[in-house]
C-alpha cells in the first residue's frame, strides 16, 4: 500500500500477512475485542486496540513456542530418521512408536493452529505468502508422517522431527516479530492523560468539584495556580503565565489576560485564572491532536511484507515443482518414487530459514539499538530509517536544551555584570518560575560565594516580574512591561547591548534598582553542542536537515544560522506541524521526524521514522517508532546507520533463504537422479536445518556494529 509521500514500502512480514497471523492467533488464544475502549471519559475509538492487539498476539506465539518446544523434545528424540541420522538405538517400551506421533499431532493442532488458519485465510483472499507456504508444509509433513506411522503404503516418510521443529521455529520467528511489533501505542491514553479528572466549576453556591465529563460550552472554571486547565476556554478573570510546553512544545511560558483563550491540558504556573469553557469533548485542541495521531499511525501502518513475496514466490515455485515431480515421476512408471519425490520437494520448500530470516535481524538490531541508548517501537520504523533523505527536527528540547539559559548579560556603568547577576539572581531566589531558577543557576556557576547576596521582602508581579528588597534597595527585575510601569528607561549603554538580543528572538529582563535601570539580561533556549555535531555527520552522509518550531521567525533563522540548517519551518502552529511533514513527502522526501512535544505527535506519527527524545512527553514518546533515551540527537546517527547496516542483513538472508531453496528444491525433485544425485527426505530435513543456522549466524553479524554516537559523528 502506498505510504502518505507515495512510495511503497517493503516493510516485513507485515500487510495481509500480519493481519492473518494476529487474526489466527486472536482466535486461538487472545481473545482480545478491537472496540473502543473508554478511558477517563474519552472514548479513543478502535484505533487503539488495533495496535495494543499486537501485544496480546506476541503473547500468544510466546507461549505456544515455548509448549511447542518442550512437546518437540522427546519428538525428536523418539524420531527413527534422526535415530538412523545420528546413528543411535531408541530405547524399547511398549507404546514408544506412538510418541513422536501423538506429540506430533498435538503440536500440529496446538502450536501449527494459527499457520493453518492463516494459510486458510490467505487461501480464501487469493494472496499465497508465508501462511500458506508454512500451512501446506507442516499439511504435507503431517499426513506423510501419518502414512508413514500406520504403514499404509510402505513410504519411508517419517517427518514427525521435522513437522515438530518447523513449527517451533515458525513460532519463534513470529513471536520475536510481534514482540518487536507489539509496542502497542499509548499514544492516545497518554494525550488523555494530561487532562485532569476533576475541575473546579464556579456556581452560584461556590466553587464545587466536579468531573470533567459533566462540564459543558459556557461554564465558568476556575483554574487554581500549579494546575492544569480542563477544558478550552477564554480568560474572564486572572493574569498568569501559562505552561503550554505539552502542547506547543515550547519551554516559555506565555503571558494570559482577560480575553485571552487557553487549551485544555497547559498550566497555570504562578497566578489562578478563571475560564469560561468554550470546547469539551472531542471539540477540544487536544482531542484534535489525538485524531490526528490516530490517523497518521493508520495511514503509516500498512506495508507490503518483503519477506510475504518471496514466500508467495516460493509458494508457487514450490507447488509448480511439486506438481512437475509427481507428473514426471509417475510418467517414467515409478509411482512409489513419485510420491517420495513429491513429499520431499513440499517439505524442502519448508521456510525456516525464510521464517526466521528478517524477524532474527530485527531481534538483533533492536537489542544492539537499546544497548546505544536506542529504543525501537516499531521495527518498520528501522526499516525505513535507511531511506529518509530529510530529518525534520523539532527546536525546542530538541536541538536545543528546552529550558532557558542566561545567554547575555549587559550592565550600566554603575556596576558589573558579576553584580549585576548576583543581583537579578537575590530578586529570583524564592520564584520557581522557569525563568528565575536559570538566573539562579548562571549566578551559582559564575558568581563566588562571597559576592552572592540575599534579598526580602519577596513579591511577585503577575505577567511583569519580580520584586524584593536587596541590602536595603527596592530591586526590581521584569520585561518592557515592568519598565512602562515603573516609568524608566534603559540607559544607552544597556539598549545598544540589548537590540542584538531582541533581533534574534531572545528574551531580555531589566534590572531596576531604586527607580534605574541597572542592566539587563538576555535568557535563550540554549543550542546543544551534540546537536552541531550531528546536523554536520547528516550533511556528510548526504541527508537534509530541517527544523521545526512555534517560535518567530527571527528566534529559528538565528538557531538555524548557528547550526547550518537548510530549511526552517517557523511560526507553526501546533496542528500545523503534521501539514509540514505531509509538504516534504510531497515534494518527494522521505523524512524522519525528531521531536518531543505532544504537538510533534501527530508529525512523529505521519512521518516515515518518528523519532522521540527519552526526555520528551509521553505522548511524544507513543507516538514515534524509535525513542531516544538521552538528549543525544546524535543518536539518530545510530538509528541510520543500524538501518543500512540490518537491512543488509536481510536481504542476504532472503536471498540465501530463497536461493537455497530454488536450488534445493529440483535436486530434491530427483532432477539428477539420472547421475546418481539424489536428496533423500532425511538429507532433505538436515539441509533445511543447516539453512536456518546459516541465516541465524549471519544475523548474529550485527552485534559488531559500533553505534556508539560520540564516534559515529567522526566518520
Amino acid at each position: 500500500m502506498a505510504h502518505p509521500s507515495g512510495h511503497s514500502e517493503t516493510g516485513v512480514h507485515a500487510g495481509d500477512h500480519r493481519h492473518h497471523a494476529e487474526q489466527a492467533a486472536e482466535k486461538h488464544g487472545a481473545g482480545h475485542d478491537h472496540g473502543g475502549h473508554d478511558h477517563g471519559g474519552h472514548d479513543h475509538g478502535g484505533g487503539r486496540d488495533k495496535h495494543k492487539g499486537h501485544g496480546a498476539h506476541g503473547e500468544v506465539f510466546r507461549r505456544k513456542f515455548w509448549v511447542s518446544l518442550a512437546l518437540s523434545i522427546p519428538v525428536v528424540i523418539f524420531s527413527h530418521m534422526v535415530a538412523d541420522l545420528l546413528g543411535y538405538t531408541m530405547p524399547e517400551f511398549p507404546g514408544v512408536m506412538w510418541i513422536a506421533p501423538v506429540l506430533g499431532t498435538v503440536i500440529f493442532f496446538y502450536g501449527g493452529m494459527p499457520f493453518l488458519t492463516g494459510a486458510w485465510s490467505e487461501l480464501q483472499s487469493r494472496q499465497p505468502g508465508m501462511m500458506l507456504l508454512i500451512g501446506m508444509a507442516i499439511s504435507v509433513a503431517f499426513i506423510a508422517s501419518w502414512i508413514t506411522t500406520l504403514e499404509l503404503g510402505g513410504f519411508n516418510l517419517d517427518f514427525w522431527w521435522e513437522l515438530a521443529l518447523l513449527i517451533v521455529i515458525m513460532l519463534l520467528g513470529h513471536w520475536l516479530e510481534m514482540r518487536a511489533l507489539g509496542s502497542a501505542s499509548g499514544a492516545l491514553e497518554a494525550l488523555a492523560a494530561l487532562l485532569p479528572d476533576t475541575a473546579d466549576k464556579i456556581t452560584d453556591d461556590g466553587v464545587a468539584e466536579v468531573p470533567i465529563s459533566e462540564l459543558t460550552t459556557g461554564d465558568l472554571v476556575l483554574v487554581r495556580a500549579g494546575a492544569r486547565v480542563p477544558a478550552d476556554g477564554t480568560v474572564t478573570d486572572g493574569v498568569a503565565e501559562v505552561d503550554e510546553s505539552m502542547i506547543t512544545g515550547e519551554s516559555k511560558p506565555v503571558p494570559r489576560a482577560v480575553g485571552d483563550t487557553v487549551v485544555a491540558g497547559t498550566v497555570a504556573t504562578d497566578s489562578a485564572l478563571r475560564v469560561k469553557v468554550s470546547a469539551v469533548g472531542e471539540d477540544t485542541a487536544l482531542a484534535g491532536i489525538q485524531r490526528m495521531v490516530a490517523d497518521a499511525q493508520e495511514s503509516s501502518s500498512r506495508a507490503q511484507a518483503l519477506a510475504d513475496r518471496a514466500a508467495a514466490f516460493l509458494f508457487y515455485f514450490a507447488t509448480l515443482a511439486g506438481i512437475i515431480t509427481f507428473a514426471v515421476w509417475t510418467l517414467i512408471g515409478n509411482l512409489d518414487e513419485a510420491v517420495v519425490r513429491t513429499v520431499t520437494v513440499l517439505v524442502i520448500a519448508c521456510p525456516h530459514a525464510l521464517g526466521l530470516a528478517i524477524p532474527l535481524v530485527i531481534a538483533i538490531s533492536t537489542e544492539r539499538a537499546a544497548k546505544a541508548g536506542v529504543l525501537v517501537k516499531d521495527r518498520l520504523s528501522l526499516e525505513r530509517m535507511r531511506t529518509v533523505d530529510v530529518v525534520l527536527f523539532d527546536k525546542t528540547g530538541t536541538l536545543t536544551q528546552g529550558k532557558h539559559a542566561v545567554t547575555g548579560l549587559a550592565a550600566s556603568t554603575a556596576l558589573t555584570e558579576e553584580d549585576l547577576l548576583a543581583l537579578a539572581a537575590a530578586v529570583e531566589a524564592d520564584s520557581e518560575h522557569p525563568v528565575a531558577r536559570a538566573i539562579v543557576a548562571a549566578a551559582a556557576a559564575k558568581v563566588p560565594v562571597g559576592a552572592r547576596l540575599s534579598a526580602t521582602d519577596f513579591r511577585s508581579v503577575p505577567g511583569r516580574g519580580v520584586r524584593a528588597t536587596v541590602e536595603g534597595a527596592d530591586v526590581s527585575v521584569g520585561g518592557p512591561a515592568m519598565l512602562a510601569d515603573l516609568g524608566v528607561a534603559a540607559p544607552p549603554e544597556v539598549a545598544a547591548a540589548t537590540e542584538p538580543w531582541v533581533a534574534r528572538g531572545a528574551s531580555v529582563l531589566h534590572v531596576v534598582r531604586g527607580g534605574e535601570v541597572v542592566g539587563a539580561l538576555a535568557l535563550e533556549d540554549a543550542v546543544r553542542e551534540e546537536s552541531r555535531q550531528a546536523i554536520d555527520a547528516l550533511h556528510q552522509r548526504g541527508i537534509k536537515v530541517a527544523m521545526i518550531t512555534g517560535d518567530a521567525r527571527q528566534v529559528a533563522d538565528a538557531v538555524a544560522a548557528d547550526l547550518g540548517i537548510d530549511e526552517v519551518f517557523a511560526d507553526v502552529l501546533p496542528e500545523n506541524k503534521d501539514a509540514k511533514v505531509a509538504e516534504l513527502q510531497a515534494r518527494g522526501h522521505r523524512v524522519a521526524m525528531v521531536g518531543d512535544g505532544v504537538n510533534d505527535a501527530p508529525a512523529l506519527a505521519r512521518a516515515e521514522v518518528g523519532v522521540a527524545i527519552g526526555a520528551g512527553t509521553d505522548v511524544a514518546i507513543e507516538s514515534a517508532g524509535v525513542v531516544l533515551a538521552a538528549d543525544d540527537p546524535r543518536a539518530v546517527l545510530s538509528i541510520i546507520d543500524l538501518s543500512r547496516a540490518s537491512y543488509r542483513k536481510m536481504w542476504q538472508n532472503l536471498v540465501w533463504a530463497t536461493g537455497y531453496n530454488i536450488i534445493a528444491v529440483p535436486l530434491a525433485a530427483g532432477v539428477l537422479a539420472f547421475a546418481g544425485v539424489a536428496i533423500s527426505p532425511a538429507v532433505a530435513a538436515v539441509l533445511m536445518s543447516v539453512s536456518t543456522i546459516v541465516v541465524a549466524l549471519n544475523a548474529q553479524l550485527l552485534r559488531r556494529l559500533d553505534l556508539d554516537p560520540a564516534r559515529l559523528v567522526q566518520h
